[in-house]
């Protein structure tokens, strides 16, 4: 790599691959100067942020870090490193709709990754149809698992039982521990519908209106008519 950066310091492979060397021996300090080396000749590279990032998380920069990987996500973030990355420090600051978003995002890119023509420019389409389309097609391995699995449990927590079930319904198919967790969390959400429908029910009961009784003895005189309805008292 020196001898690459010598002949041409132009050349950011060269530069990303002196950083991945120092990385690998820990000197992050180091690796970091020559990631944003390659990230200034090549800064449309979403794996230059992500690089990045990752050596400012190990320095304990975690703002700065957060701030590449977003970089690496505006990028496109095929790879899917920086969303999950991302959704793992969220979850660590407690922001549970920023890790869901996160995760989202990392199904999209990664979904889009595997088209043979990849989606390019414009945001992520956020119609009920396409986030259908993107968790029932995308494939799924460890990091897609997890991030269906976090999703189920936030779409469960905030009533979207739908966007929960399709979710937890897609790690059926998938051989990892998430798929025994996804299938207890169906039973707690199909248990939750039902208590809510329940309920729904029982309400309806109770506020339909009751007829009124009539009184079966016909031979009531006018007088107690009379006294009946002079009973009631209205407020002017």
């Amino acid at each position: 790599y020196r001898r690459a950066v010598d002949i041409s310091d132009r050349e950011y492979r060269a530069w990303y691959g002196l950083g991945q060397t120092y990385e690998i021996m820990n000197m992050l300090l180091h690796a970091l100067f020559y990631f944003r080396k390659a990230a200034a000749l090549h800064p449309h590279d979403a794996r230059m942020w992500c690089a990045i990032g990752g050596c400012l998380l190990g320095l304990d920069r975690r703002g700065d870090a957060e701030k590449s990987y977003e970089r690496a996500v505006s990028l496109g973030d095929g790879e899917g490193i920086a969303t999950r990355k991302l959704a793992e420090l969220y979850r660590e600051d407690g922001d549970e709709e920023k890790a869901a978003k996160c995760y989202l995002r990392h199904l999209e890119l990664r979904y889009q990754s595997q088209l043979a023509v990849p989606l390019t420019g414009g945001s992520a389409d956020s119609s009920p149809e396409a986030f259908e389309n993107v968790v029932n097609h995308v494939r799924v391995d460890e990091p897609e698992a997890e991030a269906l699995l976090y999703l189920a449990y936030y779409y469960r927590d905030n009533l979207e039982y739908d966007a929960a079930i399709l979710c937890a319904t897609r790690l059926e198919d998938y051989p990892g521990p998430e798929k025994e967790q996804g299938k207890g969390l169906l039973r707690d959400i199909r248990s939750r519908m039902d208590h809510k429908v329940g309920q729904r029910r029982y309400k309806r009961r109770s506020k339909s209106p009751k007829t009124p009784g009539r009184g079966v003895n016909s031979s009531m005189d006018s007088t107690s008519e009379a006294n009946a309805e002079s009973s009631f008292e209205f407020s002017p």
